[in-house]
């Protein structure tokens, strides 16, 4: 693959420890796709010891997921699966049911994105485990939720997109409701998994007990929509559709130099101060009509045609120097190749590379979340199917050899080969 940059890995600052903040704790991961591995991914990140259980023939669906393939492995599925131990386990057969039920013995968090309902038909729901296993906690992840009149029903990204209202206020004005380019409502939910994870868990450590954390991707969306649900609330008008702009502040919006389109973010009276004077239209800062940002909003239109015009006569280098230069928020529309070669990339150390056991080297965007005495860390790349089933359950479970090799003989678990 051709790297238009240089990625490396930043090291642990002194005073810092190499363990993350999740050290210790066990995530029994049983989901796949997006929401729950992004959101497991995160865990692994912070420490946590995350054991992917995965079907001994298929695995996580995203495997098959491309193009892009990375000598064969899917790109979908290398980017939210590092940090994690492959077991491919089909635990629903006896044997493998034995097998999942001693691992769970070891779990402080169990994962889970079935249809509402599979999990308990398997004895393996909240009600069912927690009996057992007290300080577990556990964390369903589904389209609907846990409880109410649709809780049975499959849920997807695009679906919670549509009907949460998301897609209705994305797009120009005159253009059909656009989905975004990411699955933002699994991402929102992996989140919103993980932040009701740490949290459960950090309400074990006083009580003792663990509890059941329920996300749903719709849900998700709708605090997804914060101001734009603010403003229906407040006015009973559905939000549309603005393009670029901003519903509240104004000039917040993409505009067209020269050679090229840059967003524009001013966000106070006084940052349109400094615009105006950075670009050389002083006159425009001392106009009545301009005075604050509830004028601007109200006649964005004139505003927009002056600063249009304006920054059509010259270079976007030139308006993002003298705007960065004032203070005022900007910046290049950056096509993905375009960021990641940017020096901010290389900087911050965004990208970190290792070596996976059949794609070669793999490079990965590190967590955003830098922390000063317990540092997230990339420890281990994506794992092949089964990568870890053998060692997994020789080390936890104890069992030998030749108990690993007549349960793969029966296809209760599968061992990866290519290592």
């Amino acid at each position: 693959m051709n790297r238009p940059h240089t990625p490396h890995s930043r090291s642990p600052s002194a005073g810092t420890s190499n363990r993350g903040p999740l050290d210790g704790v066990v995530v029994l991961d049983l989901t796949r796709v997006m929401s729950g591995p992004y959101c497991s991914m995160m865990l692994g990140d912070m420490g946590a010891r995350v054991i992917k259980i995965e079907h001994p023939m298929y695995g996580d669906d995203t495997r098959h997921w491309g193009p892009p393939f990375q000598e064969g492995e899917s790109a979908y599925f290398l980017s939210v699966n590092r940090n994690k131990e492959s077991v491919a386990l089909d635990f629903s057969v006896p044997e493998g049911r034995a097998l999942l039920d001693r691992l769970l013995a070891q779990a402080d968090v169990v994962m889970e994105n079935f249809r509402p309902g599979v999990m308990a038909r398997l004895g393996l729901d909240y009600g069912s485990l927690s009996a057992a296993y007290p300080r577990l906690v556990y964390c369903s992840i589904s389209g609907f939720g846990q409880s109410g009149p649709r809780s049975q029903e499959p849920g997807y990204d695009a679906v919670a997109q549509a009907e949460g209202g998301l897609m209705s206020i994305t797009g120009l004005p005159d253009g059909p409701p656009i989905r975004p380019g990411l699955p933002i409502a699994d991402l929102a939910s992996g989140m919103f998994a993980a932040s009701g994870i740490l949290a459960a868990l950090f309400n074990r450590e006083r009580t003792g007990r663990g509890q059941a954390v329920d996300v749903a991707l719709l849900d998700s969306v709708a605090a997804l929509l914060t101001y734009q649900a603010a403003g229906y609330f407040a006015t009973g008008v559905a939000p549309q559709r603005l393009g670029n702009r901003h519903a509240t502040i104004a000039p917040y919006d993409l505009f067209n130099a020269s050679d090229g389109e840059f967003i524009l973010a001013v966000g106070n009276d006084a940052q349109f101060q400094r615009c105006c004077e950075a670009i050389g239209l002083d006159a425009l800062a001392r106009d009545a009509r301009f005075a604050t940002n509830r004028d601007r909003v109200a006649r964005y239109d004139e505003l927009r045609d002056v600063l249009a015009a304006q920054f059509r006569t010259a270079p976007r280098a030139t308006w993002l120097e003298r705007l960065r230069a004032a203070g005022v928020p900007a910046g290049p529309v950056h096509d993905v190749r375009e960021f990641f070669a940017d020096r901010y990339v290389r900087d911050r150390g965004l990208v970190t590379t290792m070596d996976h056991a059949a794609a070669g080297p793999l490079d990965m965007v590190r967590s955003p979340i830098s922390m000063s005495g317990t540092p997230t860390s990339v420890k281990t790349p994506p794992p092949l199917l089964g990568q870890h089933t053998a060692a997994v359950l020789k080390e936890i479970l104890g069992l030998d050899d030749e108990e690993v090799r007549q349960l793969e003989a029966q296809r209760v678990i599968a061992c990866a080969r290519h290592l």
